[in-house]
């Protein structure tokens, strides 16, 4: 495959591939040399909710793969409800395209998922990066505010909701996030997928689980991964407050963190030069 100086779901053919009985949908784009990066998305999206720029950053040093999980968008199968099942999901999905290693990028609760794989499969993974993430509840950690836990039940999220989830509430940052979610809006397929309610109920369960497990048990499976790590995040992440990144750091033997002071959960489309920009010295380095 040659490489692609543009995204869009357009230039980047839908794909399936089969592993067991499940059919994911992906998408590559980028040249086909070296490590591939796979992108693990947060709650409540598709592949079609990556922003065409920062797949775009992303690719001009290699190749990404996108993709979703079993029960997700395109990718049929009964929804799951466990990180553990959707890292599961995820290493058989790279196993079916016959990969030996990647890098991973997870996004929120893609960055849970992304550490699970590391632990099921260490062997598949060469380096992590976990975006606006954490590893479980750390003692201290703020609690998730009540706005957001009511809008994550939710059947759909209005604009003004997804707003406040990802950007902070200044002027700067709201002007970044409406530019952000109008790329969206003008590159989605027509009739494309959504999450099911169903399936996000499952990502919920899952997410909720996560943060009740104790934190020694927490910590003590961020020091099995040794692989480098990127941790990075927002200062005013409301839906994972920046607090769960500097405690997973602590615990990590190879990691580093970055805090944008002046963003939230979208910290990646926020910055998009400046992150994009981290992920690649850290994935070429």
């Amino acid at each position: 495959m040659s490489a692609m100086n543009t995204y869009s779901p357009t230039t980047a053919k839908t794909q399936y591939v089969d592993a067991g009985s499940t059919r994911y949908a992906y998408r590559r784009i980028g040249t086909q040399q070296g490590i591939p990066l796979v992108l693990v998305h947060r709650f409540r999206a598709t592949i079609d909710w990556w922003d065409p720029a920062f797949i775009e950053a992303l690719t001009q040093e290699r190749e990404v793969i996108l993709f979703d999980n079993v029960g997700i968008g395109y990718t049929e199968g009964a929804p799951m409800s466990t990180v553990e099942a959707y890292a599961s999901g995820t290493v058989a999905f790279i196993e079916a395209l016959g990969l030996p290693q990647v890098d991973l990028l997870g996004w929120s609760f893609g960055g849970v998922v992304v550490q699970g794989v590391v632990l099921q499969r260490p062997e598949l993974v060469r380096k992590l990066i976990v975006a606006g993430s954490g590893s479980g509840s750390a003692p201290g950690m703020p609690a998730i505010p009540e706005r957001v836990a009511n809008i994550m039940v939710k059947p759909g999220t209005d604009p003004k909701d997804a707003l406040y989830l990802f950007y902070p509430e200044t002027p700067a940052a709201q002007a970044k996030g409406v530019e952000h979610f109008t790329k969206i809006a003008a590159g989605m397929p027509p009739n494309a997928p959504a999450v099911s309610q169903e399936a996000a109920l499952g990502q919920l369960a899952a997410i909720t689980a996560s943060l009740s497990v104790p934190w020694e048990q927490v910590a003590a499976n961020l020091k099995k991964i040794m692989q480098p790590v990127l941790y990075a995040n927002g200062a005013h992440d409301v839906m994972i407050d920046a607090f769960a990144s500097y405690a997973a750091v602590q615990e990590l033997p190879n990691a580093k963190l970055v805090l944008y002071s002046d963003a939230g959960h979208a910290f990646l489309f926020q910055h998009l030069e400046d992150f994009s920009a981290e992920v690649n010295a850290f994935l070429r380095g």
